[in-house]
C-alpha cells in the first residue's frame, strides 16, 4: 500500500513503487510506503532515531517472519532536494531509496564495511535490471 501524506506535487506513482518494491523483494511480505513532508520525516527521525532532522528513508520492520511486515516512510522534500543536488534523476533517486528501504526490510544493513559493500551490489543489480544507472557512481 502507498500513503501519499506530502504536499509534493513531483512524487511517483502507485504502479512505480509497485514496480521498485516488487523487483527488490525476495520473500513476501506487507509493507506500507508512505510518502510524508518534512515535518512528519523530522519527527519520525527524532521519535525513533533520535536525529532532528527530516532524513530520506526510513525503514520501520514490525515482524520479521514470514510474511515480513513493515513501513517504509521517504521523506519528499528531502528526496527531491537530494537529487538536485546529486545531480540524479529524481524518478532514479526514489527508485533507489525505496529498494534501499526494502532491502534495509529484509535485514540488510550498511553499518558494517563488509556489509555495506553487500548491500551497495545488491542495489546497483537491482536498479540496473529496473533500467536505472549505479546510484553510486560519481556525479558531476
Amino acid at each position: 500500500m502507498v500513503q501519499y501524506a506530502t504536499d509534493s506535487s513531483t512524487v511517483p506513482t502507485r504502479p512505480q513503487f509497485r514496480r521498485w518494491v516488487k523487483a527488490a523483494l525476495m520473500q513476501e511480505a506487507e509493507i506500507v510506503l508512505r510518502l510524508v513532508d518534512e515535518t512528519e520525516g523530522r519527527e519520525l527521525n527524532q521519535q525513533f532515531r533520535g536525529k532532528d532532522y527530516a532524513t530520506n528513508v526510513l525503514t520501520f520492520v514490525y515482524d520479521d517472519t514470514q510474511p515480513l511486515t513493515g513501513d517504509i516512510v521517504l521523506c519528499a522534500p528531502v528526496v527531491s532536494q537530494e537529487a538536485q543536488q546529486q545531480h540524479k534523476d529524481l524518478l532514479a533517486h526514489y527508485a533507489h531509496l525505496t529498494v534501499h528501504g526494502i532491502l534495509h526490510l529484509q535485514g540488510y544493513d550498511h553499518i558494517e564495511d563488509a556489509d555495506a559493500v553487500e548491500m551497495e551490489q545488491l542495489e546497483t543489480q537491482i536498479l540496473a535490471r529496473l533500467g536505472y544507472g549505479n546510484p553510486y557512481a560519481e556525479t558531476l
